[in-house]
C-alpha cells in the first residue's frame, strides 16, 4: 500500500496524515494516531469493546516480535 491509496482510502475521515513509522506507515487526524499500516496490513486503535468486535470476525491485534518475547499492542 503507497500513500496515495492510503489517502484515498481515509478521504472520508477528512484530511489526514500520513508519516513514515517504523517499516510502514501512520495515519493520523487532528493529531492522533488512528491507524497502523505494517505489511500490507491495517491495524486500528480502537478500546477493549472495539477489540472484542474485530475479533469476532477474525481480526488479529498488531504484534511483533523482539529476541526474547512476542509483543502484542492491546490498544
Amino acid at each position: 500500500m503507497d500513500r496515495e491509496f492510503l489517502a484515498d482510502l481515509f478521504a472520508p475521515f477528512g484530511p489526514v496524515t500520513i508519516r513514515r513509522m517504523f517499516s510502514g506507515f501512520g495515519i493520523s487526524a487532528d493529531g492522533v494516531t488512528f491507524a497502523l499500516v505494517i505489511r500490507d496490513a491495517i491495524y486500528l486503535r480502537t478500546d477493549a469493546d472495539g477489540a472484542a468486535r474485530f475479533e469476532a470476525e477474525g481480526s488479529r491485534p498488531f504484534r511483533y516480535d523482539t529476541r526474547t518475547k512476542t509483543v502484542t499492542v492491546g490498544s
